[in-house]
């Protein structure tokens, strides 16, 4: 008999007490997911985490002593860090751009359906970060690129080869792995080959800052 696969492990940050438990009510009854821990500040989220050794983070932005930007850069810089998915009620709100820069795998509204966020955890615990295009090309629209975010990125991406390049701007537009395989007529072996090669050239932590770096650049 099969070994049953283990559900994804969620540590819920949020200062508001009444998100935090109807989050932890709605994602404690969805299939493959379990809430091992909750925190009510960005401080209290390094200890939480060495407590519950959580798989994905629901890190909100505005909290009262550590915000979620800072709280989720200094995770993603411990060994081994879980994923993090920001959660915001400002969808035009440029903190969320810092906080994809930080290191988050991606982030949701919180009017967003509880099934979503359900299929939203599972799908960063696999790999596959959170790039809603809507909210995504939304806020990267409303940031300038300046000369010297240009020439940095431009800089960064001329190491790259040119299957890498056509996979950077592939992810910049928001196309999953499956969609740059068919695109760009590759296995999706070879194109998760191609983005780990990528996140290892370019020193990044996730396929989101890769999508940032594509922007800043003027490819997408």
């Amino acid at each position: 008999m099969a070994a049953m696969t283990p559900p994804v492990r969620v540590l819920v940050v949020d200062d508001d007490a009444l998100v935090r438990a109807g989050l932890t009510m709605m994602l404690d009854g969805a299939p493959g997911l379990a809430v091992v821990g909750e925190a009510d500040d960005g401080d209290k989220v390094p200890a939480a985490t060495d407590a519950h050794h959580p798989d994905v983070v629901l890190m909100d932005l505005r909290m009262p002593r550590v915000d979620g930007i800072t709280a989720t850069r200094r995770l993603r810089a411990r060994p081994r860090p879980p994923e993090v998915i920001v959660l915001t009620t400002f969808d035009t709100d440029e903190n969320i751009l810092h906080a994809l820069r930080a290191g988050a795998s991606g982030f949701l509204l919180k009017d967003t359906p509880p099934a979503r966020i359900a299929e939203a955890i599972r799908q960063v615990a696999a790999g596959e970060p959170i790039l809603s295009p809507r909210i995504t090309r939304r806020l990267m629209d409303r940031v300038a690129v300046q000369a010297g975010a240009y020439a940095r990125a431009t800089g960064v991406l001329a190491g790259l080869s040119p299957r890498e390049r056509d996979v950077v701007v592939a992810i910049g537009q928001g196309r999953s792995n499956a969609e740059i395989g068919a695109e760009l007529d590759m296995t999706l072996a070879t194109v998760k080959t191609h983005v780990s090669h990528v996140l290892t050239k370019l020193g990044l932590d996730n396929r989101t800052q890769i999508a940032l770096l594509a922007h800043d650049a003027g490819l997408v």
